[in-house]
C-alpha cells in the first residue's frame, strides 16, 4: 500500500523516477523482470533513467502494486526478508481499534518490529510535539531513500486517514543528502525540511495524538482496495487548524501578526491557511478578535494594569477603541468587567 503525497492529485507527475527505479531496482535483486510492471505502470525505460523524471501518483500505484503483488513483497527488496502482499494492511488492521492517535501509533511502532528489525520506529512525545523517527539497524545501501520515505509516507498517510484530518508537519529530517529532485519533498511532506540528519523523522504538533479514530473495520476494507489514492487525494479539514492559529495569536501577545506571521509559524502558505478557515467556518480576522478578547478578559481580571496598558496588550490603538469593543463584546465596560471580580 504505496502512500503519496496527501496534497497532490493523481494527475500531476509528483513521483520522482529515482523510486521508479527503486522498483526496477527490486525486480533486480530477486532475479525478476520489470517490464511488465513498468508497462502497468506505462512507464518508458527513458524516463526510469531520467534525471529529473517524474510520473504521476496514479501510474506509480500501478507500477508499485503490480510489483509488490508479483515479488510478494511490500517492501520491495528493502529488508532481509519479504514482507508479504498484505503486511501493511495487517498493521492498519492492528492500529485500527485503537482509542486514539497516539495509541495506535505505539502500536504501529510495536508490530512494526514483528515485520521486521532492520528499521525500527519510534515515537516520542515532548511538551509541544510529537516525533516519529525511524532508527537504521542496517545499511539499506542504495534504496535508503526510497525506503526512508516510503515507510514515512505510509504511516503518516495511515494516521491522517484514520483520525480524518491533515496532520500538518512542523518539520522532516532525514539522514541522507539533499536529492537532486528536492523540490517534491515540500509537497511530500512540508517547507521545513533538512537533509543529513541523524535519522529520518518527522515532527508534528502533538495535539493530534489525542484525536480519536473514526474509523471502522469496514472502512479499513474499503480504504486498503486503493491504499494510494487514499493520500493522492487532499485531505483538505484539518482538525486542529483553529486552535494552533488560536495558540500562535496567544503567543503573540498583543503583537500585529499579518496573515504571512501567522501562515509561516504552521508552515502553511497563506493562501492554504485562509482557504481551510473557510472550510471550518472561521477566518483569521475572526480568531484575532477572538484572541484579543480572551486576553484583555485575563488581563482585566487579574487587576493590575490600568485600562490603558490593557488596550495595548490587547493591540488596540487607544482606550476608546477597546473599550467600545469591549462593550460590543461582553455588554460591559473592561471598568465594569474588573469590577465584577474584585
Amino acid at each position: 500500500m504505496p502512500f503519496q503525497a496527501a496534497t497532490a492529485t493523481p494527475r500531476r507527475a509528483m513521483t520522482p523516477a529515482a523510486f521508479v527505479r527503486g522498483v526496477v531496482a527490486a525486480y533486480a535483486r530477486y532475479g525478476g523482470d520489470a517490464t511488465e510492471a513498468l508497462g502497468k505502470g506505462q512507464v518508458t525505460e527513458d524516463l526510469v533513467y531520467s534525471g529529473d523524471g517524474r510520473i504521476t501518483a496514479a501510474q506509480f500505484e500501478a507500477l508499485a502494486g503490480h510489483a509488490m503483488r508479483e515479488l510478494d513483497d511490500e517492501a520491495l527488496g528493502w529488508f532481509t526478508r519479504r514482507l508479504p502482499w498484505g503486511t501493511y494492511g495487517m498493521l492498519c488492521r492492528a492500529s485500527i481499534t485503537a482509542p486514539n492517535l497516539e495509541v495506535a501509533l505505539k502500536r504501529w511502532c510495536r508490530h512494526h518490529r514483528l515485520l521486521t528489525e532492520d528499521v525500527l520506529f519510534e515515537l516520542a512525545v515532548g511538551d509541544e510535539t510529537a516525533t516519529i523517527s525511524i532508527r537504521e539497524q542496517r545499511d539499506l545501501g542504495n534504496l535508503r531513500e526510497f525506503c526512508l520515505v516510503t515507510l514515512l509516507r505510509y504511516v503518516l498517510g495511515f494516521s491522517c486517514w484514520a483520525v480524518d484530518s491533515a496532520i500538518a508537519l512542523r518539520a522532516a529530517e532525514f539522514p541522507f543528502a539533499e536529492p537532486g529532485h528536492v523540490s517534491v519533498y515540500p509537497t511530500i511532506f512540508c517547507k521545513n525540511l533538512s537533509f543529513d540528519a541523524g535519522s529520518a523523522r518527522i515532527v508534528f504538533d502533538k495535539h493530534y495524538l489525542s484525536l480519536p479514530f473514526t474509523r471502522s473495520a469496514a472502512d479499513l476494507d474499503s480504504m486498503l482496495k486503493g491504499a494510494l489514492r487514499l493520500t493522492v487525494l487532499p485531505y483538505r479539514r484539518d482538525r486542529l487548524l483553529v486552535e494552533r492559529v488560536r495558540r500562535v495569536l496567544r503567543n503573540g501577545r498583543g503583537r500585529s501578526l499579518g496573515a504571512e506571521d501567522v501562515a509561516s509559524e504552521l508552515a502553511l502558505s497563506t493562501r492554504t491557511m485562509h482557504r481551510r478557515l473557510r472550510e471550518e467556518a472561521t477566518s483569521l480576522r475572526d480568531l484575532k478578535e477572538e484572541a484579543k478578547f480572551e486576553l484583555a478578559k485575563q488581563e482585566l481580571m487579574r487587576g493590575r494594569a490600568p485600562i490603558k496598558r490593557i488596550a495595548e496588550i490587547a493591540g488596540f490603538r487607544n482606550e476608546k477603541s477597546f473599550s467600545r469593543a469591549f462593550r460590543t463584546w461582553t455588554g460591559a465596560s473592561p471598568r465594569e468587567f474588573r469590577g465584577r471580580y474584585r
